[in-house]
């Protein structure tokens, strides 16, 4: 802790005197009686027995007192200033005290002037500056680790918010992907049935196309007159059992499709009735013909004559009375059974 410089003892001079007592044991006689200028308990204790002398006090007590309350003044104006009022610090400032420098230990230096004063202010800004240093940091240090925790809170909620996005986004793909492959089956399957049905359809011609080169009506320049299952009194069942191809007289009939000649002759109400037995069992019946031009027991093919067109039997006109009977058994629809084969009468 600095301290004021002493400054240099000014020689005592008495008024009209060579020389002067101060500093001996016997004082002279115009002087008067020698009194302490700081009398003590020590010093004015009663004296008893030997004659004691008082000890002479110099101005050191006097000045350690002064220096202890500028010391304490020094370390309060410090400590104010640490405690960061946002005030400047007050500058205090002692008088240098004379001789006090000789008296201290290292007391050889040099003396400053009678009457100067050094300013306590320097201590008590140093000390200022080096709390207001040490709270500065301090509080610099708070203010990161509180900066610091902010931006930990703050990157955690973003992180959060970012984790959360991206699971949303995540899952939000996953959904559009899955509509997507929904979408994509179901418009692939559509695809696949649409393709097959054309597949099937295709098919299908080919087939008819195929058959009606293996099937063929069995005349020309007709006219649809009846059809399987009409009604009337004109069939001793009560409704029609074949299809009637309406024709002139004497209008070629042909073989449908290739088989045998089971049968050939007249047959009561049929009149003259020839009938064609299929590689498959399937029997047609050729009724009301005017001729037959085929054998029993002969083979003939696609597209063969085996006989024309007449009106004898049970007949209001000439006409072609076709029945299909499937294994020889009931008859069936005659215009279901060539629209089947690629036909249409």
């Amino acid at each position: 802790m600095a301290s004021n410089r002493p400054a240099p003892e000014a020689p005592f001079v008495s008024a009209g005197h060579g020389s002067d007592t101060f500093g001996h044991d016997v004082p002279r006689a115009e002087e008067g009686p020698w009194e302490e200028w700081n009398p003590t308990a020590e010093s004015i204790r009663p004296v008893r027995g030997r004659h004691r002398v008082a000890k002479q006090r110099g101005g050191l007590a006097r000045s350690s007192t002064v220096l202890g309350v500028g010391v304490i003044a020094a370390v309060g104006a410090g400590g104010m200033a640490s405690a960061q009022t946002g005030k400047p610090p007050v500058a205090i400032s002692m008088p240098d005290l004379p001789n006090v420098g000789s008296l201290m230990p290292g007391g050889e230096e040099e003396a400053e002037p009678e009457g100067s004063a050094t300013p306590l202010s320097g201590i008590a800004a140093a000390s200022a500056g080096v709390s207001d240093e040490s709270a500065a940091d301090a509080g610099e240090s708070l203010r990161a680790r509180i900066m610091a925790q902010a931006e930990q809170q703050q990157a955690q909620v973003e992180s959060k918010a970012a984790a959360e996005a991206q699971a949303a986004a995540e899952k939000k793909a996953q959904e559009a992907a899955a509509k997507a492959e929904k979408e994509a089956e179901a418009k692939a399957a559509a695809a696949k049935k649409k393709a097959e049905e054309e597949a099937a359809k295709k098919a299908e011609a080919e087939r008819l196309a195929k058959l009606a080169k293996q099937y063929t009506l069995p005349t020309s320049s007709y006219t649809i007159s009846s059809t399987f299952g009409q009604a009337g009194a004109y069939w001793s069942s009560g409704h029609h059992t074949g299809l009637d191809f309406a024709a002139p007289t004497g209008t070629l009939l042909k073989a449908v499709h290739s088989g045998t000649i089971t049968s050939a002759g007249w047959d009561g109400s049929y009149g003259y009735k020839t009938v064609l037995t299929l590689d498959d069992g399937t029997e047609l019946w050729y009724a009301h013909q005017s001729s037959i031009s085929v054998n029993v027991g002969q083979k003939v093919a696609t597209g063969d004559v085996i006989g024309r067109v007449g009106a004898t039997g049970n007949v209001t006109g000439a006409h072609l009375h076709l029945e299909v009977h499937p294994d020889g058994g009931s008859g069936i629809d005659p215009m279901a059974w060539l629209q089947g084969k690629g036909i249409n009468p």
